[in-house]
């Protein structure tokens, strides 16, 4: 990629110059016409404007007839010739300089989309500080570093891959990969990535991914990938474009016979088909998606987000349904204990009996049952014959009697009844949004946990901001029981009938199916066990995945950050892209026509017909790159 971005800027150099000396040559021939000047040298500077401006759009021309297809150069090339077959060179050159100061401007404009990928290709350091086992540090090209290796980051370097902190704390500015606004404090076992700055700490850095590997090299290549695939708009901008220049050179030929034949001088009669030529070319249509679509792809990147190409941009751009997964995504995702009552028993036995259940299973709900009563001193017994439930809980043997912790699921497979008393219980914590956990030994219950997940502090606001802007429904799917669901959903302003509870993970994917086949959808989810859901979606929408590979590859589009904020951001980028997409094309589209129209049934002067040509495909240009300006 960075060797093509090389390639394209030499060959902005060189089409910069031979742009000036076209029109140097334009300048200088129609000084001397002005001057009333004869002889050779006008020839002579005009057929410099004539070769600097043409010669690069005849080869390209040349290029695309050798493999059987037409282009706009082409159009241009036969316009100027016939220009100048019937004497008008002056105005041939005028279409040849304007035509390549264009493509030149156009060719600069569009260099500014894939400068997001070279801003990410530069910020991640060539080498890298490794501490070698004796102590010594030595200097090597991150390409070489493996897994298991540490390396040193100084205060105020880059990080140059990937790791885990194994010694030391303080701020990591993550802006260039996450597009947070503010430095994030690290400690020792926290990730850091490849690209971002170590702010005010000696760190010492475990390499989890090889450089090819890590979050930012994904990012480069997904924006690449990104920037190559087309969206409908694009491919239907292309698809015209090829089948249209095909009908402007069958309808040239054939209005060159009808105005010979209805009595208009030949010579007359060739410059109107000139000018046809040029006011017929669809330049404008061709290039109005790809200026929206790359530099929507490019604002995006820079600010820590990653379609997978303009198609997903397209479609959540449309979207009006948005379902979000409830845990990660909407809350925190960090479960904490809040509610501890005993049945049987006193409380440090029921949290001995629920340190020792959960301790056997890697659910958040259960991770945080076993902080908390760690934290308090709980001590475990010594299970056996353990089995995690997914979906429902866990169970094992304590000194021989079968114990359990989970959900109402859970209790029915026990076949235990459950009292008024702990019916009350549950009822209480779940209208309070928690979820509830029963521990039970055989058919006792011997009390019941509540836990708690923090809504985002963004979440409520970020909602409102997406309905002010075009989402006309809000869905939340959640593994939570029906009461749990409700209560956070109401907290975020969603309406209960969107709001759905006690979900496994297939029964997610079905929900997505049926808002599917009532509109565009997008899902939001934190890719870790919605990857189904994910993929169901008109648009899968993964938040807070840097560095985490599998739910990058699920989505359609991938916020870095967990800010919700993001969400409303990439979402308006979106509509806005596609704003500018319709207006690109009814604007190229319709001066095209009214050029055409013109030159037809009446006169419109060659000069004229490519000044009109060429500012209308400069202006969609620049309202395409208007995007690149977003949210900055």
């Amino acid at each position: 990629m960075l060797a093509e971005i090389k390639a394209e800027r030499q060959e902005l150099k060189i089409n910069t110059v031979l742009t000036f000396l076209a029109g140097v040559g334009l300048v200088l021939g129609v000084t001397l016409q002005f001057l009333d000047a004869s002889g050779w040298y006008i020839g002579a500077v005009f057929l410099l404007s004539y070769l600097a401006g043409g010669v690069p759009a005849t080869i390209s021309a040349l290029k695309n007839v050798l493999v059987a297809k037409l282009d706009i150069n082409l159009l241009m090339i036969l316009a100027a010739l016939a220009a100048a077959g019937v004497g008008a060179v002056r105005d041939g050159a005028i279409l040849l300089v304007l035509f390549s100061l264009a493509g030149t401007l156009e060719k600069y404009a569009m260099g500014n989309t894939k400068r997001a990928v070279v801003a990410l290709m530069e910020l991640r350091p060539d080498e890298a500080n490794l501490l070698q086992e004796d102590g010594t540090i030595v200097r090597v090209a991150v390409e070489n570093l493996v897994i298991g290796q540490l390396v040193l980051v100084r205060p105020g370097e880059r990080i140059p891959v990937d790791g885990v902190i194994e010694s030391g704390e303080g701020a990591v500015d993550q802006s260039s990969v996450t597009g947070e606004s503010v430095p994030v404090d690290k400690m020792i076992t926290d990730t850091v990535f490849a690209g971002t700055v170590n702010q005010n700490a000696v760190l010492t850095v475990v390499v989890t991914k090889l450089a090819s590997q890590s979050t930012l090299a994904r990012m480069i290549k997904l924006v690449t990938e990104a920037q190559e695939q087309r969206s409908p708009s694009e491919r239907f901008s292309k698809w015209f474009g090829q089948r249209y220049t095909v009908l402007v050179l069958v309808g040239s030929a054939f209005g060159l016979i009808v105005f010979i034949l209805i009595g208009i001088p030949l010579d007359e009669a060739f410059y109107k088909v000139a000018t046809l030529l040029v006011v017929a070319s669809p330049c404008a249509v061709v290039i109005s998606v790809p200026a929206a679509v790359l530099s929507a792809l490019a604002t995006a990147a820079r600010t820590g987000v990653l379609f997978k190409g303009g198609a997903a941009l397209e479609d959540f751009g449309n979207v009006k349904t948005i379902a979000f997964d409830k845990t990660g995504t909407l809350t925190e995702g960090k479960m904490q204990v809040t509610d501890v009552v005993s049945i049987v028993g006193d409380d440090s036995e029921l949290l001995m009996v629920a340190l020792t259940l959960e301790s056997q299973s890697q659910h958040p709900l259960a991770q945080s049952v076993v902080t908390y009563a760690t934290n308090l001193g709980a001590k475990e017994y010594l299970p056996t014959a353990s089995l995690a439930v997914p979906g429902k809980g866990v169970t094992a043997n304590i000194n021989g009697i079968l114990h359990w912790a989970g959900n109402r699921r859970l209790v029915e497979d026990q076949g235990i009844i459950l009292s008024d008393t702990v019916s009350e219980i549950l009822l209480r914590l779940e209208n309070n949004g928690k979820t509830t956990i029963i521990i039970g030994r055989g058919i006792k219950v011997l009390g019941v946990i509540g836990v708690a997940d923090t809504i985002r502090p963004t979440a409520i606001t970020a909602l409102t901001a997406l309905q002010n802007i075009g989402v006309t429904r809000l869905v939340m799917l959640s593994g939570d029981i029906k009461t749990v669901a409700i209560a956070v959903g109401n907290q975020l302003g969603i309406d209960s009938k969107n709001i759905h509870g006690a979900l496994l993970p297939e029964d997610k994917v079905n929900i997505v199916k049926q808002l599917r086949d009532e509109g565009m959808v997008a899902f939001v989810g934190d890719g870790v066990n919605d990857a189904a859901a994910l993929a169901t979606a008109h648009v899968g929408v993964a938040m807070g995945v840097a560095g985490t590979d599998v739910a990058i590859e699920a989505a359609d589009v991938a916020l870095l950050s967990n800010d919700l904020f993001k969400l409303v951001d990439t979402y308006q980028l979106a509509r806005k892209a596609n704003r500018i997409i319709k207006q690109n094309l009814i604007f190229a589209m319709g001066i095209m026509m009214v050029m055409v129209s013109v030159t037809i049934f009446g006169h419109l002067p060659l000069p004229l017909g490519v000044i009109g040509h060429e500012g209308g495909t400069l202006l969609v240009v620049g309202n395409g790159l208007r995007l690149l300006l977003a949210y900055r």
